[in-house]
């Protein structure tokens, strides 16, 4: 089984890392650890900027290529088949276009619960994903490990 698991490096991340390790123990998985990094200022009609910000960029996205390399090896230390992808675009359409690209049978993604009140506001990734996905999506609580 092809999976797609999303991660944000927030606290919720140690919970969808947890469930792939329970995913990986039922039945063989490949698994597709991936984040979704901001785009590129040009691409959302802003300029790249000074030298300055492209370098605070390239250092913040070598952080996070390293983040999740290390996710990446735990699930592989726990005999899963993982990958690491960090991408960059906006984040629904961008996880969403991706599983369709690896053929992935399932997306497992965290949901940080912050209430009806802040995903009407801000938006919520999980009820985005969860509405444009073509396959199944697993959501995973905060704090449920």
């Amino acid at each position: 089984m092809n999976i797609l698991a999303a991660v944000d490096f927030s606290a919720v991340t140690e919970d969808v890392m947890a469930t792939l390790g329970r995913i990986g123990a039922a039945m063989p998985a490949k698994v597709y650890l991936v984040h979704v990094a901001p785009p590129e200022p040009a691409f959302v009609g802003y300029g790249a900027g000074p030298d300055v910000v492209r370098s605070q960029v390239a250092a913040e996205n070598r952080d996070r290529h390293l983040r999740l390399g290390q996710l990446a090896e735990h699930l592989r230390a726990g005999g899963l088949d993982a990958t690491a992808l960090l991408l960059q675009g906006a984040t629904v359409e961008t996880l969403v276009a991706e599983a369709g690209k690896l053929s992935a049978e399932l997306i497992v993604l965290g949901s940080h619960g912050h209430g009806a009140v802040y995903d009407l506001l801000v938006g919520s990734v999980a009820e985005g994903v969860v509405r444009r996905s073509k396959v199944p999506v697993l959501l995973v609580p905060a704090g449920q490990k």
